[in-house]
């Protein structure tokens, strides 16, 4: 018997030192760690130990004979991966230990933001002796894009949060919610108190379509509408109707594809989940039947994951369709995308998509796939009533719809006094090193890890590998005395801090918000029930009278 890595593989990498086989791939520093959609387990080498499985913190690995039905199809999908990359070296991957050398002062970091790529890097830096990290974080809770990106529906995935929260308490970790850097407190005060500033902050910046009517009410972008189902205080107060019929999804990638999942599905699919109350309402009275997804290249272009494709064909009540005439692919296209290094996993992509192109539609609701359209306008006077697309010939196609969500990418914000790639939306680094785009220098202590240095791809594990390479580096210049020592101790930037912002919250008070939402949660058998307000996630966070 094998064991078989799943749809919820969040490409941590935990698995792959505690193999004894070394079976597991890719792995880092392979080439195609950084873009793979998970990671695979050879059938033809694993012993069975399920060594894997107990180091998974998402619980995506299982034997092959424990597989709920609706993940079966991913022993195949392991095994197609080694058909087309067969094992050949199996030694143990080096292990890179840190360790500063005795006679050092006491390193000080300050980490901006409190989603995976911050807290792998305050892992790896909080497990040195001699190592202080505080965390700064904008909003009153921690996980980033895990508590306010990831699919309400993928509880599984969003469980990495237990073994990334255990960080905040370790006693050489400082943590400080509810602080905007650069409102309550600059990059350069930080630098004052710290050796090193690592940026951790995300994309949290949508792409634009740049088309008329892109600002039309009904015109909503992906950062927006996710953030609203899995309630970001920024945005879970927002009305969005679902009244109309037909709603369109423009991209093609994950995102999307979790747009259109939770667009097409009753409330009821929703109920035991942390959707947000607000969201949850609204989806109860939505009268959407049929979701488009609209790309503007071919399908062997697309984004999204062959997993999270195939698990549209399992919703109920669901058809996934697809265009006929928009589906077939050119020799060049094909070689075009073996290059990408996936085309191991077209031909099941491939006949997905061509399964939807040839169906005949026989459920109440549908998931459209639209491939080779390129929106070219947003129709309506104050309000979205419809999308103009222009096909390859040069053919319009207006398309009647009330809701547009724009799921194009997204980009990092500049960070101000730090340099910025405007084209890239990241922070320009050499692994890691902040760099003056002018001269290539670094900018001495200012580092950066995750989205914002090097763009939105990846998944969640993939900053655990890109968060060791940026702390790496910053050992490396304070090993050899390239960071200027602090002028000032932690203590004094805390008490500045408490005086401009008197809402900034510890890990208790993360703690109280997690406790309460979890009750809450309980109490109506969810996973959790969310506080969706500024107001009251601070008023709960305080709320032992600090």
């Amino acid at each position: 018997m094998t064991f078989v890595i799943t749809q919820r593989c969040c490409d941590d990498a935990a698995c792959v030192p505690v193999c004894p086989v070394q079976c597991i791939r890719p792995r880092p520093g392979d080439p195609d760690f950084s873009s793979t959609e998970q990671l695979y387990i050879d059938p033809l080498s694993c012993i069975d130990c399920g060594a894997c499985a107990t180091a998974c913190p998402v619980d995506a690995i299982f034997p092959e004979s424990d597989l709920p039905p609706a993940l079966t199809d991913f022993s195949a999908i392991n095994a197609e991966y080694f058909a087309a990359h067969p094992l050949i070296d199996v030694s143990p991957l080096p292990v890179a230990r840190h360790r500063l050398p005795p006679g050092l002062p006491t390193l000080r970091v300050a980490i901006v933001g409190a989603g995976p790529a911050a807290l792998y890097a305050a892992i790896e830096l909080s497990e040195l002796n001699g190592v202080e990290v505080t965390l700064f974080e904008r909003l009153p809770t921690p996980f980033g894009l895990v508590r306010a990106g990831v699919a309400p529906d993928h509880d599984a995935t969003k469980s990495i949060t237990e073994r990334l929260g255990r960080v905040l308490v370790r006693p050489n970790v400082q943590c400080l919610f509810d602080v905007e850097v650069g409102r309550d407190v600059s990059a350069a005060e930080l630098l004052e108190h710290h050796h090193a500033v690592l940026w951790a902050t995300g994309a949290s910046a949508d792409r634009k379509l740049n088309i008329p009517g892109e600002d039309l009410v009904g015109s909503v972008s992906a950062q927006e509408f996710v953030s609203w189902y899995n309630g970001h205080p920024d945005s879970a107060a927002r009305d969005y109707s679902l009244s109309g019929r037909r709603a369109i999804v423009i991209g093609n990638g994950n995102v999307a594809l979790d747009v259109a999942r939770l667009l097409v599905q009753p409330a009821l699919a929703y109920a035991t989940t942390s959707v947000s109350d607000n969201a949850l309402k609204a989806m109860a009275t939505s009268t959407i039947d049929e979701v488009m997804v609209i790309g503007r290249r071919a399908q062997v272009f697309a984004a999204y994951g062959t997993a999270e494709l195939a698990a549209l064909t399992r919703l109920p009540e669901v058809d996934l369709l697809a265009e006929p005439s928009e589906v077939g692919v050119t020799d060049d296209e094909l070689e075009a995308a073996a290059l990408s290094g996936r085309s191991w996993a077209l031909a099941r992509r491939r006949a997905i998509i061509d399964d939807a192109a040839n169906r005949t539609p026989t459920q109440p609701r549908r998931i459209i796939m639209r491939y080779r359209a390129s929106p070219t306008a947003l129709l309506g006077n104050e309000a979205v009533t419809g999308l103009v697309v222009a096909g390859p010939d040069g053919t319009s196609e207006q398309l009647e719809t009330s809701l547009v969500i724009r799921a194009v990418g997204f980009r990092g914000r500049p960070v101000p006094g730090m340099p910025f790639d405007i084209e890239r939306g990241v922070l320009p680094n050499n692994a890691g090193r902040v760099v003056d785009p002018q001269n290539g220098r670094p900018v001495r202590g200012i580092y950066c890890a995750g989205w914002i240095k090097r763009g939105p791809s990846g998944v969640i594990g993939t900053n655990r590998v890109d968060s060791a390479e940026t702390v790496t580096s910053l050992l490396e210049d304070f090993e050899r005395g390239n960071l200027k020592a602090p002028t000032h101790d932690t203590g004094a930037l805390v008490r500045l801090i408490r005086e401009r912002q008197p809402n900034v919250l510890d890990v208790a008070g993360w703690q109280r918000i997690d406790e309460t939402e979890l009750a809450a949660g309980r109490g109506q058998g969810r996973s959790r029930v969310k506080l969706l307000t500024w107001e009251d996630l601070r008023a709960v966070g305080r709320s032992d009278g600090d």
